[in-house]
């Protein structure tokens, strides 16, 4: 008598896309060119008008000519979040990572360098990113904040984040659909709040594609952090309020004076630093 055992990939990667074809197959080919392929990949793609189906349907009919097994829904959602639920609900990886579309894996060897991590069964992994910039020929490296500064919003970016779906799973965790642009940063909260063990690697895991709807919508994004925060009452509301302040000016600073603004963050960065170097000495 035969037995079938269900085979749970290392890694379940999501990728949520509509209407960006050329930025779904930039990410395709970064998934697929990984030297560590024990990978799942799930596309989740809100009926696009494109020839993104298309190319979907071209993926599933060459399965086997892929490196990476695939599969994909196509359909209209609620938005973003609505549709990293549906691929939360077809995972079974044992850690999830958000690639959306126009995103890619830093390297080749990004998987292969995060499964050792994985050996311990963290809930959490977290690293740095790569920005492209369109006035330089590399990227910005932005590195993470620590996790204990999350009430600053997100340590970094969503796409270089992977959750243990254990963790997901036995507390019932989604994306809040409440919330336009900030759901990642609340489901990041409230999966912190589960997680036993996290583990950060000093090192890029992805390239972060510029003008997502974060950046199109920050200000609404840091009016729903300070909700949030309140909601989950992470921390008292005189700093609550200190710190939209704070990220509203920073902002501002930014956009006004990108150069200046990068120096300044880098020096507060490693003054901080120093600071959590003396106390933890």
């Amino acid at each position: 008598m035969s037995t079938y055992t269900k085979h749970f990939p290392t890694f379940s990667i999501i990728t949520i896309t509509l209407n960006n074809l050329t930025g779904l197959q930039k990410t395709y080919k970064s998934i697929e060119k990984q030297s560590f392929t024990d990978v799942q990949w799930i596309v989740i793609d809100g009926n696009s008008t494109d020839d993104t189906v298309d190319f979907l349907r071209q993926r599933r009919t060459n399965t086997r000519s892929d490196k990476i097994p695939f599969s994909f829904i196509s359909e209209e959602d609620h938005g973003i979040y609505d549709a990293m639920n549906k691929g939360i609900a077809q995972a079974n990886g044992h850690y999830l990572l958000f690639l959306n579309a126009g995103d890619e894996l830093a390297n080749e060897n990004t998987l292969k360098t995060l499964y050792p991590l994985t050996k311990k069964k963290p809930s959490f992994i977290y690293g740095d990113a790569l920005e492209p910039q369109t006035n330089r020929k590399k990227p910005i490296y932005k590195a993470s904040r620590r996790y204990k500064d999350l009430a600053w919003g997100m340590i970094t970016h969503h796409q270089a984040m992977l959750y243990r779906r254990h963790t997901i799973r036995d507390f019932k965790l989604r994306y809040s659909l409440r919330y336009k642009i900030a759901s990642d940063y609340d489901f990041t909260v409230r999966f912190l709040l589960k997680a036993k063990k996290i583990v950060y690697i000093n090192k890029p895991i992805c390239i972060f594609e510029q003008g997502g709807i974060s950046q199109q919508n920050a200000t609404l994004g840091r009016k729903e952090q300070y909700i949030i925060r309140e909601n989950l009452d992470m921390i008292p509301q005189p700093k609550n309020l200190w710190i939209l302040c704070v990220q509203t000016i920073s902002w501002r600073l930014k956009n006004a004076a990108p150069a200046f603004y990068r120096g300044l963050k880098s020096i507060i960065l490693k003054v901080i630093d120093s600071k959590n170097k003396d106390t933890t000495s």
